[in-house]
């Protein structure tokens, strides 16, 4: 038995070494079919034992979703699922691994950093470098042509454990991630009031005024601005960039020069925070932009309450009509101009890990190798075309080898993807746009707004990226980070309603320090240096 297996206790041991020896139906992992130099599809076919999640929208079977029969079909591997969603995942996955009753392998596993580390100390899960070397060309080309992957990929030890969700959507500062709070600005009421789209701070305050005096939503509904305070899209925080270093939902920055800082702990942040207060003192805000809850914040955007908000994309609360458009970032008060980039990308570093009670290792690598192929990757992502019984989002061109964005007529294209994608590891890059499909409409849309509206006031040319910790850094961060950003969030919501920063900024900054700032500092900068280097 593995030496995880060893840890456990004694029943759990016999029971494990009565299903590892193959007398027992209900095995977990699959028999060793003594396979080498494995071409697909097989002659013969075989299976493997897989644990998975699924959304609740998904067949219960995901042996029934097309692009799996078609996998199968390919390469001669049936695969035996066991399928959970939600909590329910979570839970029968820990249970599966403590338990010694291993899968070959988990697809959508969702495993934190400090978790992969830990079940890969305990030989739970196996390094996957010389899998990936010798038996998987698809990603091997992937990591390629988009290097910096590899070293995301790789544990502080020198190691991968898992297999990487990758999606690109515009790069750089273009990236699609790089902004998530969009301000969308009722510009029916700016034409209706005889109101400019506002362009300094102080003309947003001006306009929310008169939004606010006007009541242009009838019978006291008028909401001027509205927001879910500390909840990234919907936070308010996209105002902070006109006073300094701005502000994202995770408050980390990197300058221009490699430095990392908290957004938090600026003078630019006070002096935003100190401009909150003024709309709050101006009845400008909703008051239950502080607790409010996401069903509430859809459901007042729907009723056309609002004069100004913050989310990713309009159409998911006041629609995509044209009563709504983009707020350009605003000048401050001394005229400058910001927009933090988040730090979010398209990279999922656990998508699918290999257990150690895997026997047949070169037909697992190889069988995950297919998900990496450009037009499979397309299809794990969002779904598939020529499905007789599903919608489909794509149509398969022939003469251009390509898969085509369909106009969905109304369905929303996140129901179609639980639905009928698979999610899993896969890769698609900006290159593969144009080439082995198209974009979807709504990235598309977003991209150029991001690019137009965006991108020339960001001043960041480095954002904060996917470091992988080591263990013992993972330990202290999440130790300080338990008391040091709720702390941050508890103050930054009194002070824009009570007004006190001023005066109780220098007994902000010693608390900050004293809940372990200094050392958060330290060990995401030395992160960041090591993932840069």
């Amino acid at each position: 038995m593995k030496k995880f297996v060893k840890t456990m206790s004694a029943v759990l041991i016999g029971t494990s070494l009565l299903v590892a020896c193959g007398g027992n139906s209900s095995q977990t992992w699959s028999e060793d079919y003594e396979l080498s130099d494995i071409t697909f599809p097989l002659e013969e076919k075989v299976s493997l034992k897989f644990l998975t999640e699924s959304s609740p929208l998904a067949p219960e079977d995901p042996n029934d979703k097309l692009i799996f029969q078609r996998l199968e079909e390919q390469t001669g591997v049936e695969i035996e699922w066991r399928n959970f969603t939600g909590a329910q995942f979570g839970e029968r996955r820990n249970l599966a691994m403590s338990s010694g009753e291993m899968p070959d392998a988990i697809l959508n596993a969702g495993y934190s950093d400090y978790e992969l580390l830990n079940l890969a100390k305990d030989e739970a899960i196996i390094p996957l470098n010389d899998l990936i070397d010798q038996h998987m060309p698809n990603l091997q080309t992937v990591l390629e042509k988009a290097p910096e992957y590899e070293a995301m990929m790789t544990a502080p030890d020198g190691n991968i454990y898992a297999f990487p969700w990758i999606e690109e959507l515009g790069e750089g500062r273009e990236s699609i991630h790089s902004v998530d709070n969009f301000p969308w600005i009722n510009v029916e009421w700016l034409d209706q009031l005889g109101l400019d789209m506002p362009t300094t701070t102080d003309e947003l305050k001006d306009v929310l005024i008169a939004f606010r005096d006007n009541d242009p939503a009838g019978d006291g509904q008028t909401i001027p601005m509205s927001f879910i305070i500390n909840d990234g899209g919907q936070d308010l925080g996209f105002l902070f960039g006109s006073f300094g270093l701005g502000d994202n939902w995770d408050r980390t920055v990197v300058t221009n020069d490699g430095e990392v800082k908290l957004t938090a702990a600026d003078e630019g942040y006070k002096e935003a925070i100190k401009f909150m207060n003024e709309l709050y003192e101006e009845d400008l805000m909703d008051i239950e932009g502080f607790e409010q809850d996401w069903p509430v914040y859809v459901a007042k955007g729907q009723e056309g309450r609002y004069g100004l908000y913050f989310t990713w994309d309009k159409g998911n609360i006041t629609g995509m009509g044209d009563d709504y458009d983009l707020m350009n970032p605003l000048a401050g008060p001394d005229g400058h101009i910001n927009v933090t980039r988040t730090n979010g990308m398209g990279f999922d570093r656990s998508r699918m890990v290999i257990t150690s009670a895997n026997q047949n290792l070169e037909l697992t690598a190889k069988w995950i190798d297919q998900l990496y192929d450009p037009a499979q990757s397309v299809q794990n992502n969002w779904g598939t075309y020529g499905d007789d019984e599903q919608q489909n989002i794509f149509e398969f061109d022939e003469s251009a080898q390509m898969l085509r964005h369909l106009d969905l007529e109304g369905t929303a294209p996140v129901e179609l993807r639980e639905r009928t994608s698979i999610g899993g590891p896969l890769a698609i890059l900006d290159s593969y746009y144009g080439t082995v499909t198209t974009k979807p409409d709504d990235a598309a849309w977003r991209l150029g707004l991001m690019k137009e509206v965006m991108v020339p006031h960001m001043q960041a040319d480095n954002i904060y990226p996917r470091v992988f910790h080591g263990i013992d850094e993972l330990n202290r961060l999440s130790t300080i980070e338990a008391d040091l950003m709720p702390y941050v969030n508890r103050k930054r919501a009194e002070w824009i309603t009570n007004g006190k920063v001023e005066e109780e900024w220098e007994d902000y900054l010693v608390e900050l320090d004293r809940l372990g700032f200094q050392e958060w500092l330290e060990i995401k900068q030395v992160g960041y240096d090591r993932a840069t280097e």
